[in-house]
């Protein structure tokens, strides 16, 4: 009898320490001081100014090393029209195309665009609007963060903290986080940037 009290005391306490562990920490994706860390695909101009990465004045994506499959990631950011249009995202299990690296990459992303139907907070996949955002909160201009938690194929994005889409899908599995310059007369600006593979 005590030897089975026994087990079923080790058991309970295998099952609390494993349900309570400690969650993973956050890892900077920018140092704020220059790129590294980052490569830069397509014509866009990438740079460091006061703190915050920029990108501007063509299209293109700037990676980070990280590769990772269950995630979360965050930032703050600020898109600006520039007599462009303003479109920009950010990417995840993303990867440049095999054929084409300068093109648009294969993955998950995270809308950034306050002019259209599919704004921000909505999830594409390549060139196609997928989950819906329930509603947009941020505008042209204006600073705003977002959050985004990918786990197998629960994928959730919260923009100031407001959870505004949440979608089932499995088809890319792991990837490199990105930015997007879509285009030129715009100009996307990030910082406190951070992820943690979970």
């Amino acid at each position: 009898m005590k030897r089975i009290t026994l087990i079923a005391s080790l058991l309970a306490l295998m099952i609390f320490i494993g349900a309570h562990k400690p969650e993973p920490k956050w890892k900077s994706l920018f140092n704020g001081k220059n790129l590294k860390g980052w490569t830069a695909r397509g014509d866009a101009e990438w740079f460091v100014e006061k703190g915050v990465l920029v990108g501007r004045e063509g299209k293109g994506h700037l990676y980070a090393d990280p590769v990772v499959g269950d995630l979360e990631v965050k930032g703050e950011f600020r898109v600006v029209d520039e007599g462009g249009g303003a479109n920009s995202g950010l990417y995840f299990r993303a990867n440049p195309p095999a054929d084409n690296p300068e093109g648009f990459p294969r993955g998950y992303e995270a809308q950034i665009c306050h002019h259209q139907k599919a704004f921000t907070g909505w999830l594409w996949k390549p060139g196609k609007p997928t989950g819906e955002a329930s509603k947009m909160i941020t505008k042209d201009g204006e600073w705003f963060s977002m959050r985004i938690k990918a786990v197998g194929d629960d994928i959730k994005i919260w923009i100031n903290e407001q959870l505004v889409m949440e979608y089932t899908d499995d088809e890319y599995k792991e990837g490199k986080f990105a930015l997007q310059s879509h285009n030129k007369g715009m100009r996307i600006e990030a910082r406190k940037l951070y992820y943690r593979a979970l």
